[in-house]
């Protein structure tokens, strides 16, 4: 930009307005290119408006001297006959203080213009000559005005035609922002959990895993033959999962299972649509109870979200835990996180505030004392978060155990036990022993299934269609697998309620879901065994080394 200087006053010409029209992409910018372009125009105008306004002083400066001469002589003649001198001298003074100054071209212009308007006033009091002169020759700068009329058309339609431009380019922006945003959510919506699923074998510094499934068979082919070694030196601690609070036969039959050996057997009270954190606190002084109660240490099994609240216990407070827990078993626990809840609440899918508030709705409103935590804390985000702040401790075994649903049509006629339902009293025949009131009382209670094998059957076939993962209906397999964990995983197919849920239809040749307990946690005391050896072992060679 070159700066143009005209009597004291400095006019920017845009010498080099067209450089900034391309930017750095290489792409030509209209609206960048029309702005310039409004720029030039409206400094063209600006450098004529003050060559024609130079120009006209000019002319009446020249106009003015040729009227001082006029009126001198016309006052000198007038003198005599008009008795008003006080008038006409104040008249010549300013005649002659005039024109001494319009000798000088570059007048300072306010005083000019009061000097102007005097001398005006003063023509149209004393003579119609100077009042005539005057108006004739206020008709030039008109003139000049009326010759800018073209431009200022052509700036007008200029601008005209800007506006028009504008507009489009602005409606075509702002559609292609929602565009964008629509194929953003969309794009995201179809990905899903694609890249969260099986993080945890991807990460870099995750410890392997071992598998166990072979030595878990020979265990669970053992208790079904009748070899028990589960013995009374431990409690049992059973934590239910998501929803536990809603089925009140939850891990019932296997506590049942255990008492009836004599094991001290324990199912946690906590409230299972509570957040991780909140249930990991719950547990720790569920825990220490225990502990502090009966003088020996706990061993842990918790299914779904309930092996999640206690890895998390266990990895916050395990200062206050340490010698008070002998193991854990996470059973379908979505440690690594889970698509179900991953894709109900991911943020920036297609109706995802929507899916939120119905969410909500169903964990806050209509079931008691609900949190949507309870989801969040199950979703890939969350659990990267919280796996990465804390760690489990390598002081004691863990075993990792899933399952994959079938998806069978068979599955979808199949159904699950999951309460009794009780019904008014009704006049039974009582017959005054006890055997006889076990049946009364069994008469009055119906039992409440519901087709939730067949639920999850689909919810499996759905994550298999669209991620290629095999899961049990809730939890895939890669994200229940706990880095440096001893994982098992059994030929059967299982889906995710089978493990806490009596079905209709069982199979005698086969184990049940207490039989498996019993295994998992005969084959955590074991490992729990073999790491004290080791540790035993690794003291006393470093005793004879020193």
């Amino acid at each position: 930009m070159e700066g143009l200087q005209i009597h004291g006053e400095i006019l920017e010409t845009p010498i080099h307005a067209c450089c900034d029209v391309t930017k750095s992409t290489g792409r030509f910018d209209y609206l960048g290119f029309f702005s310039s372009m409004d720029s030039i125009f409206t400094r063209l105008l600006t450098l004529s408006t003050c060559i024609t306004r130079r120009f006209i002083r000019f002319i009446e400066d020249l106009v003015l001297q040729d009227v001082n001469r006029r009126s001198e002589d016309w006052v000198t003649i007038s003198s005599e006959q008009h008795p008003r001198s006080s008038t006409q001298r104040i008249y010549k003074s300013v005649l002659e203080e005039c024109s001494s100054s319009s000798n000088s071209f570059v007048a300072d212009t306010i005083c000019g213009r009061r000097t102007l308007d005097h001398r005006r006033r003063l023509f149209v009091n004393t003579s119609s000559e100077v009042i005539e002169t005057n108006y004739r020759h206020q008709d030039i700068p008109s003139i000049f005005q009326w010759s800018m009329l073209p431009l200022f058309g052509v700036q007008l339609a200029w601008r005209l035609a800007l506006a028009s431009w504008r507009c489009p380019f602005y409606y075509i922006r702002c559609a292609q922002v929602r565009v964008r945003r629509i194929t953003s959510r969309l794009r995201k919506t179809l990905r899903g959990s694609s890249d969260d699923i099986g993080w945890l074998q991807r990460t870099p510094g995750m410890v392997p895993v071992e598998d166990g499934t072979a030595r878990f068979l020979e265990l669970l082919e053992a208790i079904r033959n009748g070899d028990h070694t589960l013995d009374n030196s431990f409690v049992y601690l059973l934590i239910p999962g998501l929803f536990s609070n809603l089925g009140p036969l939850y891990f019932v039959a296997t506590k049942r299972f255990f008492s009836k050996k004599g094991l001290a057997c324990h199912i946690a009270k906590i409230h299972s649509e509570a957040s991780v954190e909140h249930n990991a606190w719950e547990l720790k002084q569920y825990i220490e109870e225990l502990y502090w109660g009966s003088g020996k240490r706990v061993l842990l099994l918790g299914h779904s979200k309930g092996g999640v609240d206690a890895a998390a216990a266990l990895s916050i407070y395990w200062c206050d835990l340490k010698g008070k827990v002998a193991g854990l078993a996470l059973v379908q626990s979505p440690y690594g996180g889970t698509p179900i809840a991953s894709d109900i609440l991911r943020e920036g899918q297609i109706a995802d505030k929507e899916t939120r508030k119905i969410t909500e709705l169903i964990l806050c409103k209509l079931i008691k004392g609900g949190d949507i935590r309870a989801l969040e804390d199950l979703t890939y985000d969350k659990r990267k978060e919280f796996i990465m702040s804390h760690k489990l401790p390598e002081e004691i075994p863990i075993i990792s155990f899933h399952s994959e649903a079938s998806v069978a049509p068979g599955v979808l006629a199949t159904m699950t036990h999951i309460a009794h339902a009780e019904l008014p009293w009704l006049p039974l025949p009582n017959f005054g022993n006890e055997e006889s009131d076990n049946l009364v009382q069994a008469g009055r209670q119906v039992p409440v299934v519901i087709p939730l094998s067949a639920a999850m059957a689909v919810s499996a076939l759905h994550l298999q269609l669209r991620y290629g993962e095999k899961s049990d209906g809730v939890v895939t397999c890669r994200d229940a697998e706990v880095p440096g964990s001893v994982v098992v995983r059994p030929n059967r197919k299982l889906d995710h309620a089978w493990m806490v849920y009596a079905s209709s239809k069982k199979n005698p040749t086969e184990a049940d879901a207490c039989e498996m307990c019993e295994a998992l946690l005969s084959m955590l005391v074991q490992l729990g065994k073999e790491k004290q050896q080791q540790k035993e072992l690794g003291s006393s060679s470093s005793k004879f080394a020193l």
